[in-house]
């Protein structure tokens, strides 16, 4: 006569379907660390091999940093004055308003001025550069370059990866800037604000160190957003068609903000906490 399974057996067994669902999960994201960890390390010791190709590298910083510029503008221009309207109720409620020009600069350019300027790239250059790329790679024009023997790494990753890492530092300065911009005009025109005194309290509190973290987070946003974007973009597989560029370009997107989060987490931690910079 056969036992009937018992309650436990019976739970483990409905629980295996969903274990082995989490392992996959964790066997893939494994993969992908690898193979990211993979295309970052082929993509700097290609960069430095001949030929440079010039002529690549300057068509992507045209591409990036000069056609972004406008939209890096606007958008540190209203995130300055949203900060500095923001900022000023806030403060005023510790009668320090005053302060307010102070509060723009450090958080403009520590913070907002390199995230916002790196979460507009990803969303615009970071899921450009993986629609194009997984274009090619269903069409099979990267198959091409392969029989032709150009290393896709070289020719399609290397240019991006440096536009990008050189061109969101800059708009990130400009970024600022127009941040910093704007939260005066905010004060100035809102709460009749002396805009000499709010630039003063700006460059009161506007450090070289800060400046020079700024920098460091840009340049890691901009290699993680040509990354990602290069390595979702490699992903795609011919047989996914049209639907598969849309949905790896989707993800770029997600992921590269999700990145860009966590890297300037670890970098507040590392800069600020562990080596102690102001």
């Amino acid at each position: 006569m056969m036992k009937k399974p018992t309650i436990t057996q019976a739970n483990s067994a409905l629980m295996i379907p969903y274990i082995n669902q989490i392992g996959a999960q964790v066997t893939n994201l494994i993969n992908s660390i690898g193979s990211v960890s993979i295309l970052i390390s082929s993509t700097i010791i290609l960069s430095f091999r001949r030929p440079l190709q010039l002529n690549l590298i300057v068509r992507q910083l045209l591409l990036i940093g000069v056609n972004s510029l406008p939209i890096v503008l606007i958008s540190g221009l209203f995130t300055g004055m949203v900060l500095a309207t923001q900022g000023y109720h806030q403060l005023k409620q510790l009668s320090a308003e005053g302060t307010v020009g102070g509060f723009v600069s450090v958080s403009a350019v520590q913070e907002l001025g390199p995230i916002i300027t790196a979460v507009v790239l990803a969303g615009r250059i970071g899921a450009s550069i993986t629609a194009e790329l997984a274009t090619m790679k269903v069409t099979e024009q990267i198959d091409a370059l392969e029989v032709m023997a150009t290393d896709p790494i070289k020719y399609l990753v290397v240019p991006r990866f440096i536009a990008c890492t050189v061109m969101l530092p800059v708009l990130t300065n400009f970024a600022t800037v127009c941040g910093i911009t704007g939260g005066c005009l905010a004060v100035v025109g809102l709460f009749n604000m002396n805009g000499r005194f709010f630039l003063k309290q700006a460059s009161d509190y506007m450090f070289m160190s800060s400046v020079f973290v700024s920098l460091i987070k840009a340049t890691a946003f901009g290699m993680a957003i040509a990354t990602i974007g290069c390595y979702k973009g490699f992903s795609v597989s011919p047989k996914d068609g049209a639907e598969g560029v849309g949905k790896v370009t989707t993800g770029s997107a997600v992921s590269s903000i999700l990145t860009i989060l966590i890297i300037d987490f670890f970098l507040n931690h590392l800069l600020y906490t562990i080596l102690g910079m102001q």
